[in-house]
């Protein structure tokens, strides 16, 4: 990776894979980190219907390494691999429930534990709503492991325009809750008022 840390990017099912994507090229501009990517096959699915055809490919044109959902031996599935961070874009409540307790029977489940068992970053990007219960307590046990619970709420205080404005916010504001020195996103990704404070 020539210096560069890695970064995972998971896509899982859940609607508002277009923030995925917008984080995978954020994080894919910055010569300081390396996007690892793994993308669920629900998300294949959602990234079709909700992105386009292309997405997908494009993704993994741009992303550092592509990680097949399957691989439960890839390198990020082992605490010693030098990664930074990770972000679950969106994130499911299936993929949550997995993470909260320890179900970890693919690559982007047990990428996720493995920050956590590290004491590294992990985002997630709950969509879900409404919520019952069960998935209140999903949250509450992500959060007392370790996981930042993050729900991609748009912020209408900085007047959005457009819904490409809306994602760009969401994803800047995930990218910085990994609270990285040199991965800061750039103000003028959305030139909206209020923005540097995200």
């Amino acid at each position: 990776m020539s210096g560069r840390q890695g970064i995972i990017v998971g896509i899982s099912g859940a609607s508002g894979a277009a923030i995925g994507v917008r984080i995978v090229e954020l994080l894919a501009d910055n010569p300081h980190y390396a996007v690892h990517l793994v993308v669920s096959p629900a998300a294949e699915r959602t990234l079709n219907e909700e992105v386009g055809r292309e997405a997908l490919a494009r993704l993994r044109a741009i992303a550092f390494r592509h990680h097949p959902h399957s691989n439960i031996g890839a390198s990020i599935a082992s605490g010693s691999d030098p990664i930074a961070g990770m972000i679950v874009a969106p994130c499911s409540i299936r993929t949550l429930s997995a993470i909260a307790w320890g179900q970890l029977d693919n690559l982007l489940t047990r990428a996720a534990d493995v920050q956590l068992k590290e004491r590294r970053r992990l985002v997630l990007l709950v969509r879900e709503s409404p919520l019952h219960l069960g998935h209140l307590r999903a949250m509450l046990q992500a959060t007392e492991i370790g996981a930042i619970i993050a729900p991609p709420m748009p912020a209408f205080y900085l007047g959005p325009q457009s819904l490409n404005e809306v994602i760009d916010q969401i994803a800047a504001r995930a990218i910085n809750l990994l609270d990285l020195t040199d991965l800061r996103t750039p103000a003028k990704i959305w030139s909206g008022p209020g923005f540097e404070g995200v």
